[in-house]
């Protein structure tokens, strides 16, 4: 694989990040994607507790690799006890986003602990590098999760290389060795990806959330707040979520003003969740979905990724 800023700065074998993923993505699976060479991120949940981020950063670091955990800006005032525990674990890398994450950059820094932030424009992007970070991640809009959608991946990505002098990493609808060739070769320093870690054994996801993601196609997808508005989260509303489309989505699609005071519908999320009946229940998702197939261990993903040297080697011909 091509040495970039990313392979140098944490000792990795493949240009790639496991994006963190609340509510999947626990020390398990940043574990297992570390062992395998990219670099495995814990996915830290809105209201999870400090000793939770402990625990969980205690599994992730067992690997004996560089490894990295996601917060939420936005969430951060009201739980302090996740950055505490951060601090405390001292992550090669932490993400902050969505949200104020300037009074927590210069912190993390200060613990030896490199910073990124997910930028959705090319002002986020240039905002972020002004606040010091580390590594600027360009997420497009064709990614799972929570994050803007106002621009796609590839213009994005263009545009926040020409912007900034930090290094950039990709992120939205790269699910496979071709995408993070094609990000490669645009001149990013690696690949942030989560989608095409969704069907793999080390998730907590269950299995018929995993089935969901392996029978939805490319078109799968929907992107909006109806889940967030539903669950009464404090999301900052520039931050829609995409997810699999369901029955559940498309009925408050465009109706959230009203959903935010249905009670009754709050309560039906809420008891779809805990039976695991996704018509009604998110499963959250990029546009790459339709490239997630059969279910894998994380090594095999990262290994498939490892096939964009190949790709990138056709095209360099003889000095």
């Amino acid at each position: 694989m091509p040495n970039t800023w990313l392979t140098g700065r944490f000792r990795l074998d493949v240009p790639l990040v496991g994006a963190p993923m609340a509510g999947v993505g626990d020390g398990r699976l940043a574990a297992a994607v570390s062992v395998a060479g990219g670099l495995g991120m814990v996915g830290v949940p809105p209201t999870a507790p400090g000793s939770w981020v402990t625990e969980q950063a205690a599994v992730a670091a067992a690997s004996g690799r560089a490894y990295g955990v996601g917060l939420m800006a936005w969430a951060l005032p009201g739980n302090p006890g996740q950055l505490e525990a951060v601090l405390a674990a001292r992550p090669a890398l932490v993400s902050v986003s969505f949200g104020d994450y300037l009074p927590y950059v210069q912190p993390l820094r200060e613990a030896g602990i490199a910073v990124a932030v997910q930028a959705g424009t090319t002002d986020e992007a240039r905002a972020a590098e002004r606040a010091g970070v580390d590594v600027v991640v360009a997420r497009g809009g064709e990614g799972g999760g929570h994050g803007r959608a106002d621009v796609a991946t590839l213009p994005l990505l263009q545009s926040v290389l020409d912007a900034v002098d930090v290094p950039v990493l990709a992120a939205g609808g790269i699910a496979t060795a071709r995408g993070l060739a094609a990000v490669l070769a645009a001149g990013a320093e690696g690949a942030w990806v989560g989608t095409a870690f969704l069907g793999c054994s080390e998730t907590t996801a269950s299995e018929a959330a995993r089935q969901r993601v392996l029978d939805a196609d490319e078109t799968g997808t929907a992107y909006g707040r109806v889940f967030d508005v539903a669950q009464r989260l404090a999301w900052p509303p520039e931050y829609g979520g995409r997810a699999l489309r369901n029955a559940f989505f498309d009925r408050w699609a465009g109706r959230e003003a009203e959903l935010a005071g249905d009670e009754t519908a709050r309560a039906e999320l809420a008891q779809a969740r805990r039976e695991g009946d996704f018509d009604t229940a998110y499963v959250y998702a990029g546009q790459a979905v339709g490239l997630v197939r059969r279910q894998r261990t994380a090594a095999d993903v990262v290994t498939g990724f490892a096939a964009a040297d190949d790709l990138l080697s056709r095209f360099a011909g003889p000095n």
